[in-house]
């Protein structure tokens, strides 16, 4: 039996995943009732599903009580519904009410991550009756740097930094110390937003208010970045064109990879057969002019890592609020110009990449080789053009259409530009070798 003695919590979670099922419930059976809960917050959500199934009722009511809120919040949401039926039977009335009125907020709001496990006083306590108080109840709070003021309606009204207590006099008022400025977010504010506020104000906690003012709870930063990484996650996964995984990479299974994958590479497999059939379409000039076909994955991968990029600028600068839905036409306008500059760059490397072949016998391009060469570097700019603007315009329609933006994947706009790019190459194709190869 492994020894867990004078380890942090943390270090016994990492032990106990690389145990066997039964080593490792019995390991944690063997915890005391504080030091299972402390452990059971940072086991990843397989293993602790597979060590409550294996716990009984009092051992599990006894977990889950002890749990702080925010985490047992987060422990329900990869629960199957019956699992959480029968958990939430098995905490006392005090956190079953915490834990309904934490499950019943919005998923993407900060509320789902709050605590009601903080200091709160009224302004007309004594600075020595609100550390008595601390001393009392504080080893339950989430932390200790703040403490919040309400009224008799439990609004919040302002909130105190512990140090500021410490250096005043026992006998004065809070009030006294108030100056009536206060942070908080509200039950609604998105998890995104909440972050910002973090970041700007450098705070390590923030208290949460309802619309009216109540305040219900508080959030900390590290619970945030908890979510912002699971969030960021999903938003990577769907820009490389897969569905988010459920769990990390290593603890998928290879029929869970293959579910995720499979139904973005159908789509973007159908929307590659328009490749072909454009291809068909200009059968007839291909077959005049073989030479052309050379150029194909040049032209429409040149086009596909324009678009690519464009949509990973723009959807990283919207997640990030540097830019907003009423800022599209500035957008387009610096694409324009960066399209074009980036076209022409490609463009005269393809022309340059011709003439020099040509020149020094290393291919033979024909007799009209300068027409071709002229035909590949002109596509490469309306297309590399074509490609930024398609890259950056499709994030601001599917946020026009209250859709996600990360969904422009760059797979996505690979396989637009694909299509496209085939009918812009052979156009201009048509028009500078007309009466000549064509």
């Amino acid at each position: 039996m492994v020894n867990f003695q004078n380890l942090h919590p943390a270090d016994i979670a990492e032990q106990l995943r690389d145990l066997d099922n039964n080593e490792r419930n019995l390991s944690f059976l063997r915890l005391s009732s504080v030091r299972k809960s402390e452990v059971f917050r940072f086991l990843e959500p397989r293993v602790q599903i597979k060590i409550i199934k294996a716990l009984g009722n009092k051992e599990l009511s006894e977990v889950l009580n002890n749990l702080p809120p925010d985490n047992r919040t987060k422990l329900f949401e990869n629960f199957p519904d019956n699992l959480i039926k029968t958990s939430i039977n098995l905490l006392n009335n005090e956190e079953r009410e915490i834990a309904l009125s934490l499950i019943g907020y919005q998923k993407d709001s900060t509320a789902r991550l709050m605590t009601p496990h903080y200091i709160q006083t009224t302004a007309d306590k004594t600075v020595s009756q609100v550390l008595k108080h601390i001393k009392k109840v504080g080893k339950k709070a989430e932390t200790l740097n703040f403490v919040y003021v309400v009224n008799d309606d439990n609004k919040l009204i302002d909130d105190l930094r512990i140090g500021e207590l410490l250096l005043a006099e026992p006998a004065t008022k809070i009030s006294e110390l108030m100056d009536r400025q206060v942070l908080a977010i509200t039950t609604t504010t998105p998890i995104e937003e909440a972050v910002e506020i973090f970041d700007k104000y450098d705070r390590a906690a923030l208290p949460i208010i309802t619309e009216s003012g109540v305040l219900v709870g508080i959030v900390t930063f590290d619970d945030i970045l908890d979510r912002v990484q699971e969030l960021t996650t999903k938003e990577i996964h769907k820009f490389g064109g897969t569905k988010g995984l459920d769990m990390s990479y290593t603890q998928s299974t290879l029929l869970d990879l293959v579910k995720k994958r499979a139904s973005w590479l159908v789509i973007l497999f159908f929307g590659e057969m328009l490749t072909a059939s454009a291809m068909g379409f200009f059968e007839g000039q291909i077959e005049k002019a073989v030479v052309l076909v050379l150029f194909v994955p040049l032209i429409i991968s040149s086009g596909g890592n324009s678009g690519s990029q464009a949509a990973s600028l723009i959807i990283r600068a919207m997640a990030l609020k540097e830019i907003k839905l009423k800022d599209w036409w500035y957008v387009m306008k610096k694409e324009i110009l960066s399209g074009l500059i980036l076209g022409t760059i490609l463009g005269s490397i393809g022309f340059l990449r011709i003439f020099l072949w040509q020149e020094t016998e290393l291919y033979n391009y024909g007799e009209f080789w300068f027409e071709v060469a002229l035909s590949v570097s002109v596509s490469l700019v309306f297309i590399v053009l074509w490609g930024t603007l398609s890259g950056s315009l499709i994030p601001f329609i599917l946020k026009w259409f209250k859709l996600d933006p990360a969904t422009a994947s760059a797979p996505f706009v690979a396989t637009l530009v694909d299509v496209t790019g085939i009918i812009i190459f052979f156009s201009v194709a048509a028009y500078f070798l007309a009466d000549k190869l064509l």
